[in-house]
């Protein structure tokens, strides 16, 4: 582990590593670049088929992380689920492999399972709440105990995109109540690439403690268990999911750094979902995060930098991480 990462060791914060390479890389690599909690997908996030056995390296990578001190691990459910649409066949497809998620993730000891929310696919807000919550019903009722906690991520706003606001984040918690399903099991992720495409002033003075307020009075701090940690490149209030590397963005250093250091933000579990995850951005975003944390400048990133996008990019070497 680099010296300079001492900063992030009472706290649990890592990148989102993928696992090409196999799972045992994948824990050495969080190793080598300081990581203390990891974000992993456990197959293809953009597919339906899931893998009828688990990888042999399964037990041993678990045995790894808990040598290492690397915890908690989330898992990212895929893409493809949408539990607010009312097209039958897709909803029910979307129950059955988050179910699965939640099993496959007791498998690797997670203690996360992070989805997306989903869209009402124009129906109505309403409508794909109630959807939602349905979901949830029967995807817990699948799901064995114990096991991760199923966690709903905040949408930027895209399309009929649900969850861009807390005020749909309190609903869904309500609807769900009303359902049935046990909230014990279910908590809230909220990305901050996602937060200011919706419109969240993060870059203001008071934007941080503003957005506290607000959980508190709608939601409640206990229901927001981890953060995705992202600068964007786009507008405020664009509606758009552009994830930028940490602090050259339009959220910037400073509303990074009031997020970071924040009494109870700054103490979620915190993973990274920065572009070139797989090509060493991941330890270059990273050591961002702990400069920004101690208060130190950030060095210019070279403009290769910003050709990589998405954890699968190839393009590009990173620099040196001093």
């Amino acid at each position: 582990m680099k010296a300079g990462l001492d900063h992030l060791s009472c706290r649990s914060i890592g990148p989102h590593l993928p696992l090409s390479g196999g799972l045992l890389k994948a824990a050495e690599r969080a190793r080598e670049i300081g990581a203390n909690a990891v974000q992993v997908f456990t197959d293809n996030p953009a597919s339906w088929r899931r893998r009828a056995e688990q990888p042999a390296e399964l037990e041993a990578f678990r045995e790894r992380l808990a040598e290492y001190g690397i915890g908690p691990l989330a898992v990212h459910a895929p893409y493809l689920i949408n539990l607010c649409g009312s097209k039958e066949d897709f909803w029910d497809s979307s129950c059955v492999t988050l179910a699965n998620e939640l099993k496959v993730g007791r498998l690797y000891g997670a203690s996360f399972v992070v989805a997306h929310v989903g869209s009402h696919r124009g129906h109505s807000r309403e409508v794909g709440i109630e959807r939602l919550a349905l979901g949830l019903v029967r995807v817990l009722e699948e799901a064995p105990q114990p096991g991760p906690l199923l966690v709903l991520e905040n949408s930027a706003g895209t399309g009929d995109g649900v969850g861009s606001t807390l005020e749909d984040l309190a609903d869904i918690a309500a609807a769900a109540e009303r359902a049935g399903v046990d909230l014990e099991r279910v908590g809230f992720c909220l990305d901050t690439a996602h937060l200011w495409g919706a419109g969240y002033p993060l870059d203001e003075p008071d934007g941080v403690d503003r957005l506290v307020g607000r959980i508190e009075e709608l939601i409640g701090r206990q229901k927001v268990v981890m953060l995705h940690l992202n600068d964007s490149r786009t507008t405020r209030g664009s509606r758009l999911d552009r994830h930028e590397h940490i602090g050259a963005g339009r959220i910037g250093v400073e509303g990074l750094r009031r997020l970071l250091c924040d009494p109870w933000l700054g103490t979620l579990p915190t993973y990274l979902e920065t572009p070139g995850m797989d090509v060493g951005y991941d330890a270059v975003n990273l050591e961002r995060v702990r400069l920004i944390i101690a208060g130190e400048p950030l060095p210019q990133l070279p403009p290769e930098a910003f050709s990589v996008r998405g954890s699968r990019s190839r393009a590009g070497t990173p620099p040196e991480v001093t």
